[in-house]
Protein backbone atom coordinates (compact mmCIF):
# COMPACT_ATOMS: atom_id res chain seq x y z
CA UNK A 1 0.00 0.00 0.00
CA UNK A 2 1.38 3.78 -0.94
CA UNK A 3 2.28 5.70 2.20
CA UNK A 4 -1.01 8.42 2.68
CA UNK A 5 1.06 11.99 2.94
CA UNK A 6 -1.41 15.36 3.79
CA UNK A 7 0.63 17.88 2.01
CA UNK A 8 0.32 22.20 3.94
CA UNK A 9 1.29 24.71 1.98
CA UNK A 10 -0.49 28.28 1.72
CA UNK A 11 0.88 28.83 -1.84
CA UNK A 12 -0.88 26.37 -4.15
CA UNK A 13 2.01 26.25 -6.88
CA UNK A 14 4.41 24.63 -4.17
CA UNK A 15 1.72 22.18 -3.25
CA UNK A 16 1.61 21.65 -6.89
CA UNK A 17 5.00 20.74 -6.91
CA UNK A 18 5.65 18.84 -4.22
CA UNK A 19 2.65 16.72 -4.75
CA UNK A 20 3.88 15.83 -8.21
CA UNK A 21 7.34 14.81 -6.86
CA UNK A 22 5.63 12.43 -3.98
CA UNK A 23 2.86 10.94 -7.08
CA UNK A 24 5.67 10.20 -9.56
CA UNK A 25 7.80 8.41 -6.92
CA UNK A 26 4.91 6.30 -5.91
CA UNK A 27 3.45 8.24 -2.73
CA UNK A 28 -0.74 8.24 -2.31
CA UNK A 29 -1.32 12.34 -1.66
CA UNK A 30 -4.90 11.82 0.22
CA UNK A 31 -5.07 15.76 0.73
CA UNK A 32 -4.07 18.96 1.04
CA UNK A 33 -4.35 21.91 3.48
CA UNK A 34 -3.48 26.32 2.82
CA UNK A 35 -3.10 26.75 6.50
CA UNK A 36 -2.11 25.45 10.08
CA UNK A 37 -5.82 25.48 10.87
CA UNK A 38 -6.66 23.28 8.07
CA UNK A 39 -3.88 21.26 8.81
CA UNK A 40 -5.36 20.13 11.92
CA UNK A 41 -8.69 19.59 10.72
CA UNK A 42 -6.97 17.24 7.61
CA UNK A 43 -5.08 15.33 9.62
CA UNK A 44 -8.24 14.04 12.06
CA UNK A 45 -10.38 13.38 9.57
CA UNK A 46 -7.54 11.98 7.31
CA UNK A 47 -4.65 10.20 9.43
CA UNK A 48 -2.13 10.30 6.83
CA UNK A 49 1.68 8.77 7.04
CA UNK A 50 3.34 11.83 6.86
CA UNK A 51 2.72 15.49 6.56
CA UNK A 52 4.71 17.80 4.84
CA UNK A 53 3.82 21.28 6.34
CA UNK A 54 4.95 24.59 5.21
CA UNK A 55 6.28 26.69 7.87
CA UNK A 56 5.17 30.25 7.51
CA UNK A 57 1.31 30.45 6.81
CA UNK A 58 -1.72 32.45 7.26
CA UNK A 59 -4.40 31.91 10.19
CA UNK A 60 -1.81 29.06 12.18
CA UNK A 61 1.39 28.70 11.06
CA UNK A 62 2.74 25.61 10.85
CA UNK A 63 4.92 25.06 14.43
CA UNK A 64 1.66 25.37 15.95
CA UNK A 65 -0.08 23.34 13.75
CA UNK A 66 2.71 20.81 14.50
CA UNK A 67 1.85 21.47 18.26
CA UNK A 68 -1.30 20.85 18.15
CA UNK A 69 -1.17 17.49 16.01
CA UNK A 70 1.50 15.84 17.68
CA UNK A 71 -0.92 16.71 20.75
CA UNK A 72 -3.98 15.19 19.24
CA UNK A 73 -1.62 12.33 17.88
CA UNK A 74 1.69 11.96 19.42
CA UNK A 75 3.47 9.20 16.78
CA UNK A 76 2.82 12.30 13.62
CA UNK A 77 5.27 12.05 11.38
CA UNK A 78 5.63 15.39 10.23
CA UNK A 79 8.03 17.01 7.91
CA UNK A 80 9.08 20.80 7.88
CA UNK A 81 9.55 22.51 4.98
CA UNK A 82 11.20 26.34 4.94
CA UNK A 83 12.53 29.06 2.60
CA UNK A 84 16.15 29.53 3.04
CA UNK A 85 16.98 31.71 6.04
CA UNK A 86 14.41 29.99 8.78
CA UNK A 87 16.68 28.26 10.47
CA UNK A 88 15.64 29.49 13.90
CA UNK A 89 12.27 28.35 12.72
CA UNK A 90 13.40 25.13 12.14
CA UNK A 91 14.91 24.67 15.40
CA UNK A 92 12.11 25.27 17.03
CA UNK A 93 9.62 22.85 14.52
CA UNK A 94 12.74 20.03 15.63
CA UNK A 95 12.00 20.80 19.21
CA UNK A 96 8.06 21.15 18.92
CA UNK A 97 8.57 17.35 17.27
CA UNK A 98 9.32 17.90 13.58
CA UNK A 99 11.19 14.58 12.49
CA UNK A 100 12.97 16.51 9.34
CA UNK A 101 12.66 19.40 7.25
CA UNK A 102 13.29 20.32 3.64
CA UNK A 103 14.46 23.55 1.94
CA UNK A 104 12.53 24.89 -0.97
CA UNK A 105 13.16 25.41 -3.45
CA UNK A 106 12.71 21.69 -3.21
CA UNK A 107 14.73 18.99 -4.85
CA UNK A 108 13.19 16.23 -5.50
CA UNK A 109 15.66 13.75 -4.14
CA UNK A 110 16.02 15.80 -0.82
CA UNK A 111 12.35 15.30 -0.57
CA UNK A 112 11.80 11.77 -1.57
CA UNK A 113 14.99 11.16 1.29
CA UNK A 114 13.91 12.76 3.74
CA UNK A 115 10.13 10.97 3.14
CA UNK A 116 11.84 7.82 2.95
CA UNK A 117 14.05 8.32 6.47
CA UNK A 118 11.38 9.64 8.41
CA UNK A 119 8.42 6.60 7.13
CA UNK A 120 11.54 4.18 8.09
Amino acid sequence: MANRILIVDDAAFMRMMIKDILVKNGFEVVGEAADGAQAVDKYKELSPDLVTMDITMPEMDGITALKEIKAFDPSAKIIMCSAMGQQAMVIDAIQAGAKDFIVKPFQADRVIEAIQKTLG
